[in-house]
C-alpha cells in the first residue's frame, strides 16, 4: 500500500477541517481588503479581490461537502467494523455543528 499523508478517515477529516478553517480566515482577510479599497482608483484591483472572494467561497463550499462526505464515511466503516467506541473527536464549532453528532 503506498504511502499517504493520511492513515485513516479521521485523519483527513481533521485535515479538511483544518484547511476550512484557513479559507474561513482567508475570507475574512478578502473581506477586509475589500471593505478597505476604493473602486474607483484601483478598479483592477478591486476586481481581483472580488474574483478572490467569490472563489475562496467556492472552495469553502467545496471543503464543506468533502467534510460531510468524510464523516459519513466514518460513521459507515463504524457500522461496518463494529466500532461503537469511536475516536474521541474535537466537539464542533457551533456554527459548523454536524447533523446526529459525530
Amino acid at each position: 500500500m503506498p504511502e499517504t499523508p493520511f492513515v485513516n478517515v479521521e485523519a483527513a477529516h481533521e485535515y479538511v477541517a483544518l484547511l476550512s478553517e484557513a479559507v474561513r480566515q482567508a475570507r475574512e482577510d478578502v473581506a477586509q481588503y475589500l471593505a478597505e479599497a476604493q473602486p474607483e482608483r484601483a478598479s483592477r484591483r478591486h476586481e481581483a479581490l472580488q474574483l478572490v472572494a467569490w472563489k475562496l467561497e467556492r472552495l469553502e463550499g467545496q471543503l464543506l461537502a468533502s467534510r460531510h462526505l468524510l464523516n459519513d464515511l466514518r460513521r459507515l466503516r463504524r457500522l461496518l467494523l463494529g466500532d461503537d467506541d469511536p475516536t474521541p473527536a474535537r466537539p464542533p464549532r457551533a456554527d459548523t455543528a454536524e447533523p446526529f453528532g459525530t
